[in-house]
């Protein structure tokens, strides 16, 4: 995630200001728009169902009342809403549908996303802590992750996030723009810098750093977490205790792995290196693929969560 800080007086000369921008959206791949629209639709219904049946879930079942589950349902919503700001709109440009966005529906877009993407950053920190703690020092588990604990890690993550777009926003929409049309399918902050009338070279030197110390920072303290439970877990002297510790920590390594990932190549790569269709594949991943990640993984990998399926169907638990 980027934050402009500084505006450039120069402008450039003979423009007329801009007040709605229109997405190009997928342009270059207009034989395989109907394709595109039937898998994106798809998979945005199957991630509302999926979160929205893992917070049912976890809100059900007191088996799931912990601080885990709880940071996970946080993020189911969390989630549910960043696919919300995205994805119909772009639905709708791949039917045809592609009105004009005003500058301030750009801007509430990308002040959403932002939050949002920051949000869900330091919520996987906030799990990653939850396992050390859980696994490095199970005697005081309950008293550190207590009521007050959980929310304040959730208050922070929703500060920071608040905090960034709210400043980014601001920065950002005090440039003028001589370009409408944004090369993209969302109001994403590299793209519509390049429509600025400012040479915005100064403003990408500080979006890099910024962008930096949101994601590397959580996805640091996540690191060093995991260093942390795995030398605890070797220490164990069973092959079956190291085994259920490893289990406990699968599915969040694994999302944590892929949001990391998706979020350094697309804000941390060099400013010039992707063509066009290259951001736009790696957007693609991380507005829809990694949104349905997390109610897959931890349905599919995360036995408690298995078990309190079935027993709200019904079924006996898996043994």
């Amino acid at each position: 995630i980027c934050i402009s800080i500084f505006s450039d007086p120069m402008k450039r000369e003979n423009y007329s200001e801009v007040n709605e921008f229109i997405f190009q959206g997928f342009s270059s791949f207009q034989e395989h728009q109907i394709v595109l629209f039937v898998v994106f639709l798809a998979l945005y219904i199957l991630t509302l169902a999926g979160n929205t049946i893992i917070v049912t879930i976890i809100s059900m079942d007191r088996h799931l009342h912990t601080p885990m589950y709880f940071f996970l349902s946080m993020l189911s919503i969390s989630e549910t809403l960043y696919t919300l700001v995205i994805v119909p709109r772009m639905l709708a440009s791949l039917t045809g549908l592609n009105q004009p966005i005003s500058k301030a529906g750009c801007a509430t877009q990308m002040f959403f996303f932002i939050t949002l993407a920051i949000n869900n950053c330091f919520l996987l920190t906030a799990m990653g802590y939850d396992r050390y703690v859980a696994i490095c020092n199970p005697l005081r588990y309950t008293v550190i992750m207590d009521k007050k604990m959980c929310a304040k890690l959730l208050c922070g993550a929703c500060s920071i996030g608040l905090t960034v777009a709210t400043v980014q926003i601001a920065s950002v929409f005090r440039l003028s723009f001589c370009e409408t049309k944004v090369p993209h399918y969302f109001c994403d902050i590299l793209q519509v810098m390049k429509l600025s009338c400012a040479d915005t070279t100064i403003h990408d030197i500080i979006n890099l750093i910024i962008s930096s110390l949101v994601i590397v920072v959580p996805m640091g303290l996540v690191f060093i977490s995991y260093v942390l439970i795995i030398a605890t877990i070797l220490k164990i002297a069973s092959a079956e205790g190291r085994q259920k510790a490893f289990a406990t920590c699968a599915s969040h390594i694994t999302v944590v792995i892929v949001h990391y990932g998706c979020a350094s190549i697309a804000y941390l790569k060099p400013k010039s290196e992707n063509t066009r269709d290259q951001d736009q594949l790696i957007s693609v991943t991380y507005t829809v693929f990694t949104p349905l990640l997390n109610p897959v993984v931890y349905t599919l990998r995360n036995k408690e969560v298995k078990d309190a399926l079935c027993r709200a169907v019904g079924r006996k638990p898996l043994s």
